[in-house]
């Protein structure tokens, strides 16, 4: 890439273990198959758990498309700069853009081996439009892992978390209480909980998840590539369905 050098790192400086590293992961990662893959769950249901693990295993690039509009705003690119404009007027970025977007990321090398989707595509419109653009590179979504998982056990999950502020010491009424009730073990303060932690705010979130996604699942069900997954297990299980789901 010329002209990338002044601004990228001088790979003289990089130390050989590094590189080394670097190189062997490559060579590892070069005989995986290529996978593009969707995460759809709603909050707490163990995605941002998941993912890192896919990441590794297959090789792919983790795209989350709020990062990734705020590094192209940052980065003052030309779809960046659109964004922006976008986002100045307290507009939605348009889906062609975020799309536009998606499709530079998937330029890196980072991305050679496919990606993960996380938080998009939210509407079919979108959905439409990824497969579109994915098509003009020759390529397809392989799978779309649905997180699914019973409101009332998430309920459970979220709304029983209480965290003490000064220390960031969390627990949780079910799984991890604290010793007295209300109050943290090492200070014997008072325990809170976080805004979007409350039944009301969660109740809000889980009914806009619904409506929004289920008829994206419905479109890529149609394209037999859904794969759902019971996400109340443990998440070493989790895993381990991923992985079926995936090979």
């Amino acid at each position: 890439m010329a002209g990338a050098s002044s601004s990228s790192l001088n790979l003289e400086d990089v130390p050989s273990v590094d590189l080394m590293t670097e190189l062997l992961r490559r060579m590892k990662c070069s005989s995986k198959p290529d996978k593009r893959v969707i995460l759809v769950g709603p909050p707490g249901s163990g995605k941002g758990t998941q993912s890192p693990i896919i990441k590794d295993e297959y090789c792919l690039c983790h795209l989350a498309t709020g990062d990734m509009l705020r590094a192209a705003v940052a980065a003052k690119s030309p779809l960046g700069i659109k964004a922006k404009e976008a986002m100045d007027k307290g507009e939605l970025v348009s889906d062609d853009l975020v799309v536009g977007i998606i499709d530079e990321a998937l330029k890196k090398p980072s991305c050679q081996k496919g990606f993960i989707l996380d938080g998009f595509p939210r509407t079919v419109v979108q959905a439409q439009k990824l497969d579109e653009m994915l098509e003009n590179r020759g390529a397809k979504v392989d799978k779309v892992l649905n997180f699914a998982i019973d409101d009332a056990i998430l309920e459970e999950r979220i709304t029983g978390r209480w965290i003490h502020p000064s220390s960031g010491r969390a627990y949780h009424t079910k799984f991890a209480p604290p010793k007295g009730p209300g109050v943290d073990d090492v200070t014997g303060e008072p325990l809170i909980q976080r805004k979007d932690d409350t039944a009301a705010v969660l109740k809000s979130r889980l009914e806009a998840f619904h409506k929004q996604t289920e008829p994206v699942i419905d479109y890529y069900n149609k394209k037999g590539i859904v794969a759902n997954l019971p996400a109340e297990k443990p998440p070493q299980e989790v895993t381990a369905d991923v992985k079926k789901a995936l090979s």
